[in-house]
């Protein structure tokens, strides 16, 4: 008991003769205690983060990656064969403290912005002095090591849609890529771009006049595209078939079904330059259902499209031309007989400066359903790039209506996205 008595009076004189004070048993304890459960929780964690990913890897069939200490990055493989099929490759970041899988199973989403802004006079076709044009929120990821899938859905004035929506199987045999769901038709260029895509604040008039404006050729079908292998340009052969019924055609059966084809060539003509050129064919049902009784009537299209690039390799970020061209020929057939309609339009931009582009277009097209009537235009734009993620243009837009008027208008457009958009057709 003596010699007791004496270890406990020095363990409380050791923090005195050290110049400190003294500290009760209880708080030493609770000290500890705290420092135990701080220990027990990072051991938990850590443990339980194994776990899930030992899961994971019994699920999806791969090996488990090894854990990391805390505070450290963390990675997971990506599962096999999702490289080759267009996907990631290799080892993939972690951050947060969130499970290592959901980086894998999430898909990449991003949101674009459209604001459009009006000034001048139209009295034919006005746009509002300010208006959120469009907003599209984009989802897009691997779905197996054999297909990938894509959605976009457009939010307007007039409510949300599905703008497209279809899933990618690139791993056909005879080297098929077919793509189903709800797609914009592959007929000509501008067709296929989404509205933030165009290097305009507007469509072309050749576009909205025998096209179906911004919402064009856009339908439920599936589509399939064959590399056609040759010894001297890159040619790409597209067909498709759609339900029928969209801005441009009429389905009144099941069977009234409406079909595409596009033929795609390209050739670099020097180290700097390219062009790319292109033909399109459309049928399906004609809007003008006639009376009843009569025969079904059709309507066709013919396209061709152009396009010129020229990008120095010594200054390609500084220095570029694009030139563009669209011609469209129509035939609707009606009761009275066939209309025929034609309309194009013809573009270039250089590139002023890093950041600065400039533009100008001109357009004509017939009015379908107006025999003789005719709309004409010219437009230039200025662009402002301050990064990938951003754009503003200025467009002055003049058109002469088939009506008589002439509308003069200064446009203005701000372009803005956040997240990860993927990468568009060249």
């Amino acid at each position: 008991m003596r010699g007791t008595t004496h270890v406990k009076v020095g363990i409380f004189l050791i923090p005195m003769l050290l110049g400190g004070q003294p500290v009760s048993a209880q708080t030493v304890d609770a000290e500890t205690l705290r420092q135990e459960i701080a220990q027990l929780r990072k051991d938990f964690e850590t443990r339980l983060s194994e776990l899930e990913a030992r899961l994971t890897a019994a699920i999806g069939g791969q090996t488990a990656p090894v854990a990391q200490p805390p505070g450290g990055l963390t990675t997971v493989e990506v599962p096999p064969g999702a490289a080759g099929a267009g996907g990631p490759s290799g080892a993939l970041p972690v951050y947060g403290p969130v499970s290592v899988a959901s980086k894998i199973f999430n898909p990449d989403i991003a949101v674009v912005g459209d604001f459009l802004g009006a000034a001048g006079r139209n009295t034919v076709n006005p746009s509002p002095a300010l208006e959120m044009h469009e907003t599209e929120l984009s989802l897009q990821a691997i779905v197996d090591p054999y297909a990938r899938a894509d959605f976009f859905v457009a939010f307007g004035a007039e409510g949300a849609e599905v703008e497209e929506g279809f899933i990618t199987l690139p791993t056909l045999p005879w080297g098929l890529l077919m793509k189903a769901g709800k797609l914009r038709a592959a007929f000509g260029k501008v067709n296929t771009m989404h509205n933030h895509i165009l290097p305009w604040t507007d469509r072309p008039l050749v576009t909205n006049n025998l096209v179906g404006g911004g919402e064009g050729m856009s339908d439920a079908g599936i589509s399939v595209a064959r590399l056609i292998s040759n010894p001297w340009i890159f040619l790409e052969a597209t067909g498709e078939v759609y339900r029928g019924t969209s801005e441009i055609f009429s389905s009144a059966t099941r069977g009234d079904l409406s079909y595409v084809g596009h033929l795609r060539g390209y050739h670099d003509l020097t180290d700097n330059a390219n062009v790319d050129l292109g033909a399109s064919y459309a049928r399906g049902g004609s809007a003008f259902a006639g009376e009843l009784g009569e025969p079904r009537f059709h309507t066709d299209m013919w396209g061709v499209d152009a396009a010129v690039r020229w990008r120095p390799l010594q200054r390609a970020i500084y220095r570029s031309f694009l030139g563009r061209s669209e011609l469209v020929w129509r035939r609707d057939e009606q009761s009275a007989g066939r209309e025929r309609t034609f309309g194009f339009y013809a573009s270039g931009d250089y590139q002023l400066a890093r950041r600065w582009f400039a533009g100008a277009r001109y357009d004509r097209a017939d009015r379908v359903g107006d025999a003789g009537q005719r709309d004409s235009g010219q437009s230039v734009t200025l662009t402002y790039w301050p990064s990938e993620y951003s754009q503003v243009r200025g467009q002055y837009r003049r058109v002469k209506y088939a009506e008589g008027p002439v509308a003069n208008e200064l446009l203005f457009q701000l372009l803005f996205s956040i997240g990860a958009h993927g990468a568009h057709t060249f």
